[in-house]
């Protein structure tokens, strides 16, 4: 058995190790959003945060391009009257917008014989239709994740593109070892979904996390 974290707590997890993030705020009330607002100086994005919410996008749980304090306390009453029972306790997060023309994905996952391995690929809109992805076993060394983002078939993207910078690619490898000193050194962790990865001024900035984790072994083994 495994259990998703939620949004806020699987970054908490992950920043440690060095995975980029924005300068965010999870606030329990709609007024909290609107200080968040203030504090990170808008424009801003709104999410739903819960353990049991691993779907936000696919909700409408997700508000982008709030422009003021009024705009995301508004913004944050409707997420909250959106939250299901099910969804258990849940709170917003508050993060800058950001916009980018390039997305990656980046994470963790477990092969069936040879354990945790790390991955890099294309994201966005296309990223199931070009198939773009690069796989190392953990752990993963500099050389590895050097040659992981040269593997990738679709370098145009990493080079300078529509007047934005080329990727920084030692920046982009440091997220792949953070992703492998991870999975070295969190007990029961077993899956890591950074998507988007997007390339701001051509540095990777994790808009999005998504951490699972096995549940702690019951009476007798049992899980």
């Amino acid at each position: 058995m495994t259990r998703t974290l939620s949004e806020a707590d699987s970054k908490a997890l992950l920043a440690p190790y060095g995975v980029p993030f924005l300068p965010e705020r999870v606030v329990a009330t709609p007024a909290e959003a609107a200080s968040a607002c203030v504090e990170l100086g808008g424009p801003v994005v709104a999410k739903l945060c819960g353990d049991a919410i691993a779907h936000k996008t696919e909700r409408g749980l997700v508000r982008l391009g709030l422009a003021d304090p009024v705009a995301t306390e508004v913004a944050a009453a409707e997420l909250f009257a959106a939250a299901q029972p099910e969804d258990g306790e849940v709170t917003v997060l508050v993060a800058p917008m950001v916009r980018a023309t390039r997305e990656l994905i980046a994470g963790v996952a477990q092969d069936p014989q040879f354990g945790p391995t790390v991955l890099l690929g294309v994201g966005g809109v296309l990223a199931e239709a070009i198939a773009d992805v690069v796989v190392r076993l953990v752990p993963v060394t500099e050389i590895d994740a050097s040659e992981m983002i040269g593997d990738l078939a679709s370098q145009a993207l990493l080079g300078a593109f529509r007047g934005e910078p080329e990727v920084d690619r030692s920046a982009l490898a440091d997220v792949l070892l953070a992703l492998s000193e991870a999975s070295r050194h969190v007990p029961g962790l077993v899956s890591v979904d950074l998507n988007p990865l997007m390339i701001v001024d051509g540095r990777p900035v994790a808009v999005d996390a998504l951490v699972e984790m096995a549940e702690p072994a019951g009476p007798g083994g049992a899980r």
